[in-house]
């Protein structure tokens, strides 16, 4: 079955025109283009950063892996590996896989393995666009997460030096992504605001989405397929005055974790293997930016 892909990248170091590729795509990553936003949300931007995971491998110039079995901090339960059958590329997205196995490592044992990736220091940002192309997971106790954590942690650790979730599903609610800021202190001092965008047909695990965060100095935007749900402009943190801790470079990251307190655990409706399948991740700024 074919597919259509388009990509616009402007000002990305060299021109580029809108681009159709057509190759041969499993039903399973069957998908929709992607808004056609261009022409105006992004006048006057740059494309300052962007994969569109064409090449046979993951570029380990622009992500690494993070490797660990200690959960996230948040009771998970999943081993995050750099194995290629948790992480890979296929026709033209990335592939983030979550599997129901047991596999032991430096932190011990778990029953889960997933892949969580990040840009620090090959792909740091203050203020942006940033879109990112991708279709979900769905199913109890699965959470996948498109976010910013801060590459320097100037005002301390988490959450005094802040953290921008970009989306958040929980698998069990697989039609509303969540929209929100960490900041204040660290735990007990921690705070977060946020909301949540409802599908009004369907689900994100059964076509790609385009889910984009616009970051600028006072205030954040949230979209989904170009459609705004949510804007803040107020936070805290004990360290220093506002703006902070929202005023240093963030970089990105992507993940599936399994279980945790937020999703709960997988039961036996949780079907396996699940995907998160990323179509292109591009980050633009505004020229005084860059």
């Amino acid at each position: 079955m074919n597919r259509i892909k388009h990509f616009a990248l402007i000002s990305c170091s060299f021109s580029f025109l809108f681009i159709q590729g057509c190759k041969e795509t499993p039903v399973s990553q069957e998908r929709t283009p992607a808004p056609e936003i261009y022409a105006w949300d992004l006048a006057g931007w740059d494309c300052v950063w962007h994969d569109e995971f064409d090449s046979a491998f993951i570029d380990t110039s622009q992500w690494d892996f993070e490797v660990n079995g200690w959960g996230g901090g948040n009771h998970e339960l999943q081993y995050y590996t750099d194995r290629a059958v948790n992480a890979y590329t296929e026709d033209g997205s990335l592939v983030i896989q979550a599997l129901e196995e047991p596999y032991t490592g430096p932190d011990g044992t778990r029953q889960y393995t997933s892949a969580r990736l990040r840009t620090r220091f090959k792909g740091d940002w203050k203020y942006g666009r940033f879109d990112i192309y991708a279709k979900l997971p769905f199913g109890q106790g699965l959470w996948p997460a498109i976010w910013m954590l801060p590459t320097d942690w100037v005002y301390g650790g988490w959450a005094a030096s802040g953290e921008i979730d970009i989306m958040e599903l929980l698998g069990h609610q697989p039609n509303r992504v969540y929209g929100t800021l960490h900041y204040g202190g660290v735990p007990p001092d921690n705070t977060h605001t946020g909301s949540v965008f409802t599908l009004p047909n369907g689900s994100f695990s059964s076509d790609y989405h385009l889910f984009t965060l616009i970051w600028e100095p006072n205030k954040f935007e949230w979209l989904v397929d170009d459609t705004l749900y949510l804007t803040q402009t107020e936070w805290y943190t004990h360290a220093v005055g506002y703006p902070a801790p929202f005023d240093q470079r963030f970089h990105l990251l992507l993940n599936i974790a399994v279980g945790g307190d937020w999703p709960g655990s997988p039961n036996a409706t949780t079907v396996w293997p699940q995907q998160m399948l990323v179509d292109y991740v591009r980050v633009y700024q505004l020229p005084a930016e860059n």
